[in-house]
């Protein structure tokens, strides 16, 4: 049993800064000659500089891919209407015949965002005819990486804005999802701009260096840090072999080591297979040290590429490839997923060409995330890089910014040398130790990182760390939500490092658990004074209301005994385009969600919103359902919802936590796709139970059908289950009245004064 203290510390609730408006990303279209993203399928074409989606009815391939076996490969009916060429020189054929094409495309990448930011996104755009288009931001490719917008188009050329929020990484793209409209959409340009408030000044701490000393040993400096080629020449350590080769790379050593190189042919190493990777290649080897041409008194970092198609005897499976010869910029110690670093360099080549950049791990050739600045254009003239970046969830741990040198296919991939000098990792300097931020989503005190209370020793348990949120005796400054991190100073970093409670931990002798993890919040039931007590050792938390409002109470939820029977029929022979290829005998037309059944709840729900679903179900065949996130029925927004319900001839309960996904941000409705197997198949669903993790809220109604829709065969549209549709159109269907809810959660009357939520949209009732 933990030993509580009484005696709290006070808070003021401090509000932030007055918020500015900057610009974090621009683009504008007039500025390339073709489209300038990765290709996903389909290639907007440029038209006087204006970036145009000529819509479902073209998709785009190259001629290998047509010729091939692959997803993109000719299809029935198919033909072309010419070739477009992209950016990066790589020409595309223009097929039409098979359409509509389910299409999407970047309209922006690289953006630089903050863990659990809010961004609005303003476009010069137009269509042909008005559409409404769902628009991606995200930070990933797996479930919850990125949150979707509807973005309604006019027919004449408009600023259109929308927005996104609670983003959950710190590098963005915008995807553009027309689906299977055929309207011509026209984009001039996008920019991206966030409220940001001003923070404290930030102090950068120098990664290569140690007090003015070189931090390799046997190389002495004065007033230069090891990025500076000046120190002349690597120890003799560095260089040393052990049977031809130099294995630096793969040992402690390696961070010592500030420049790394590698080129085809030298350091040949055919004993790497502890490291996961083919054991015969080259390896890192410190990077040559020169006297710059035309300047001798000053050095520089150099890498001599030389191209290579073929290593030794064989049929091409080792021809030159993008990563084939590399830089690394070592830095002497490794970074946390959310931590900013600035890096700085300078750079040219012997020949203009271009670069992909990594983040790799300590050992230099050892790959962590592809993505870390993007391309770098090299030129014949020394040019300045000077970036500041928060690492990705996907780069934790990084310890090296790798250089792929043979990026750039389209220069031929020729013989090169590399120049690198004044290389400089650097930190913020940030509190550390343990922090409390609060806020009351109801009254709106808001999150003031840069104040968060500073956690302090027990005096009665030295083993304890304890902090308090709000002020007994007043109400003013209760609060019901708080994030606890190791770091203050920044916010991102504050984000970044913030501890996630588990288990039962509020309330008298209560103790959960707390691991390390990104934007972890702590929600209370209702706002109060709170003492929060850490056991840093045991990694335990316990929290204790001192004061607040009485808990919500829990209404009575009972499932809805409504019997659903979905009478699903007989689906077509799958079409190739699932997965590329024929998954049965005969290719048809056929769809998984050409049946289906819909569960919708009385409001819209947000990212990261934890529910409880359950029911009872049963078939009259064995069969596989697969679910997705939906805004009203028959609005897709996201393949993964609750996984797959496995039908089988006696009746089951099933019962599962789903956390909504940022890709399911506004979501209404949970599908289950009923045509998973070709066969009609009756299913039955009842005792359906919806409601959030906390059993504060349930999501449908108790009795009634009016949260279960149907749809039955392709081409139908879903509708309300217990009415009747005829040719896809519902009738003997009235709206119920929207819900009102206040901004915990909690259905209100409309006479509640306040901040509610209806339709999904929040509002001020005075």
């Amino acid at each position: 049993m933990k030993k509580l203290f009484t005696l709290i510390a006070l808070l003021t609730c401090v509000f932030g800064a007055k918020a500015e408006v900057v610009e974090v990303y621009s683009i504008d279209y007039s500025a390339n000659t073709g489209f300038p993203f990765y290709v996903m399928g389909y290639v907007p074409e440029w038209v006087d500089g204006v970036m145009t989606d000529y819509g479902a009815n073209y998709r785009y391939a190259t001629q290998a891919d047509l010729d091939g076996d692959g997803d993109a490969k000719w299809k029935d009916g198919e033909t072309s209407e010419g070739t477009v060429t992209n950016q990066g020189g790589t020409e595309y054929q223009k097929v039409t015949g098979a359409g509509p094409y389910w299409h999407q495309y970047f309209i922006a990448d690289g953006i630089k965002t903050e863990l659990d930011g809010a961004y609005k996104v303003t476009a010069m755009v137009k269509a042909s005819e008005a559409t409404t288009i769902n628009v991606n931001m995200g930070w990933g490719w797996g479930t919850g990486e990125s949150t979707g917008a509807e973005v309604a188009i006019g027919t004449d050329w408009a600023e259109v804005e929308w927005e996104y929020s609670g983003i959950g990484g710190t590098s963005c793209n915008l995807v553009a999802q027309p689906g299977t409209s055929t309207a011509t959409i026209e984009w001039k340009w996008v920019k991206v701009t966030q409220d940001q408030k001003e923070q404290r000044p930030t102090t950068w701490q120098q990664w290569l260096t140690n007090d003015g000393q070189s931090i390799i040993p046997g190389v002495e400096t004065e007033s230069k840090y090891v990025g500076d080629a000046e120190f002349g020449q690597w120890p003799d350590w560095a260089l040393e072999k052990d049977g031809d080769i130099n294995a630096n790379w793969r040992t402690d050593n390696a961070p010592k080591i500030c420049a790394w190189s590698l080129t085809m042919g030298k350091n040949f190493d055919d004993q790497c297979a502890d490291f996961g990777q083919a054991a015969d290649r080259a390896r890192p080897y410190p990077a040559d040290i020169e006297a710059e041409a035309g300047n001798e008194s000053n050095h520089v970092f150099a890498v001599h590429v030389e191209q290579i198609d073929c290593i030794d005897d064989c049929d091409g499976d080792k021809a030159s490839t993008a990563w084939s010869n590399q830089f690394w910029i070592q830095a002497p110690r490794g970074f946390k997923a959310g931590e900013t670093v600035r890096i700085k360099f300078r750079y040219k080549a012997e020949h203009a060409c271009s670069a992909g950049t990594q983040w790799h791990k300590m050992n230099p050739s050892v790959y962590l995330f592809w993505n870390a600045f993007g391309d770098v254009s090299f030129t014949e003239e020394w040019q300045e890089f000077d970036q500041t970046v928060a690492l990705p969830s996907d780069a934790d741990g990084t310890w090296s910014l790798a250089f792929n040198l043979c990026s750039d296919a389209t220069n031929g991939r020729t013989a090169n040398i590399f120049y690198f000098d004044d290389l400089s990792w650097e930190t913020m300097v940030l509190d550390e130790g343990y922090f409390v931020a609060s806020t009351n989503t109801v009254t709106g005190i808001e999150y003031d990182f840069d104040n968060a209370i500073a956690f302090e020793q027990d005096p009665d348990d030295e083993s304890l760390m304890i902090a308090t949120i709000g002020e007994v005796g007043k109400p003013d400054t209760w609060v019901n939500e708080c994030m606890i991190s190791t770091i203050r100073g920044n916010d991102a970093a504050f984000k970044s490092n913030t501890l996630k409670a588990s288990g039962n931990y509020i309330g008298e002798d209560n103790w959960g658990e707390y691991t390390a993890g990104s934007l972890a919040k702590i929600r209370f039931k209702a706002a109060g004074a709170w003492k929060i007590s850490l056991d840093t050792e045991g990694k335990q938390i316990n929290i204790l209301k001192l004061d607040g409002e009485e808990d919500q109470e829990l209404p009575d939820i009972k499932p809805n005994p409504t019997e659903v029977v979905v009478n699903a029929v007989e689906r077509d022979w799958l079409t190739a385009d699932n997965d590329g290829n024929p998954r049965e005998e005969q290719v048809g037309e056929g769809q998984t969600w050409d049946n289906q059944f819909f569960i919708k709840a009385n409001r819209t729900l947000a990212a990261g919103e934890v529910t409880v679903l359950e029911f009872d179900y049963v078939a009259t065949k064995d069969a596989r359902s697969t679910t997705q996130c939906q805004g009203e029925p028959g609005q897709y927004m996201h393949w993964g919802a609750i996984g797959n319900v496995d039908f089988t001839t006696a009746e089951q309960h099933f019962s599962t936590t789903f956390t909504v996904p940022s890709e399911g941000n506004g979501m209404q409705s949970l599908s289950f796709d009923m045509a998973v197997i070709k066969d009609a198949c009756d299913y039955t669903i009842k005792n359906v139970v919806w409601k959030l993790e906390d059993g504060t809220e349930s999501l449908i109604n108790m009795e009634g059908s009016e949260n279960f829709y149907v749809k039955i065969g392709a081409g139908t549209d879903p509708y309300q289950y217990g009415t009747t549709a005829i040719n896809g159109i519902v009738v003997n269907k009235t709206a119920a009245p929207a819900a009102i809810y206040n901004i915990a959660g909690q259905r209100v009357s409309k006479s509640y004064k306040g901040i509610v939520v209806k339709d999904g949209k929040k509002y001020l009732v005075k």
